[in-house]
């Protein structure tokens, strides 16, 4: 099956395209940056140009898997929007992927903190333990400086801001500092939830911005 990931939550984006077997898991054929500034313009010409540079049109998807947020507002929105219009258009499953859920993935086993620059001295903080099976959200919001040091303790904080993991380390904690994440890191963990029937529809699918007013309603089992 082939799976095509998209993430325009940050200044940059990429899009990806993989081949995907239930008991194989995915093997990316290629990423595309995207440049920031021009989502909209540039994300389905380059979508088309890729599929059409391994010999596949649209018709050929089988799955989506979009990251869903944190991020920027007008790039989530442009992300959605595509992914939507595809999914509804050729009836397929789409999985919305967490950017604090793909960094948690980096991390090691166990309770994993991620964080990712919020701007205004606030982080996005997220909270998974990670396994075998998968990482599991426990829950994700937004916390000010202050408030993410004093919650971070033995476990490892993982991030891809380079002045989230210096004041990690200013601290004494724990820090995986990795590369910003690009889509093929999404489309593997959006092919695991497919495999699991974690999908949404397009109606369904939503932005997750992570605002102080519905921190709580990221909480597991709220």
């Amino acid at each position: 099956m082939l799976l095509l990931a998209v993430d325009t939550s940050g200044k940059q984006g990429s899009i990806a395209i993989a081949r995907c077997g239930p008991n194989d898991g995915c093997e990316v054929l290629e990423v595309a940056d995207l440049s920031g500034g021009t989502f909209s313009a540039e994300l389905v010409p380059r979508i088309a140009a890729l599929l059409a540079k391994h010999n596949f049109t649209k018709a050929d998807i089988g799955a989506l898997a979009v990251v869903s947020g944190p991020g920027s507002f007008t790039g989530l929105r442009i992300g959605l929007a595509v992914i939507k219009a595809l999914a509804d258009a050729l009836g397929k499953p789409i999985a919305a992927v967490s950017l604090l859920e793909a960094l948690a993935s980096k991390g090691q086993r166990g309770r994993v903190f991620s964080a990712l620059d919020a701007g205004r001295s606030e982080v996005f903080w997220g909270e998974y333990e990670v396994g075998g099976a998968g990482t599991q959200l426990i829950r994700e919001r937004l916390l000010t400086r202050d408030e993410w040091l004093e919650l971070a303790g033995e476990e490892s904080i993982v991030t891809s801001d380079p002045a989230i993991a210096e004041s990690a380390r200013v601290r004494g904690l724990r820090v995986v500092e990795v590369e910003r994440l690009r889509s093929d890191v999404i489309a593997q963990l959006g092919w695991r939830k497919i495999v699991s029937g974690d999908t949404v529809s397009p109606e369904a699918l939503e932005a997750n911005y992570i605002g102080r007013s519905e921190a709580e309603l990221f909480v597991k089992g709220s």
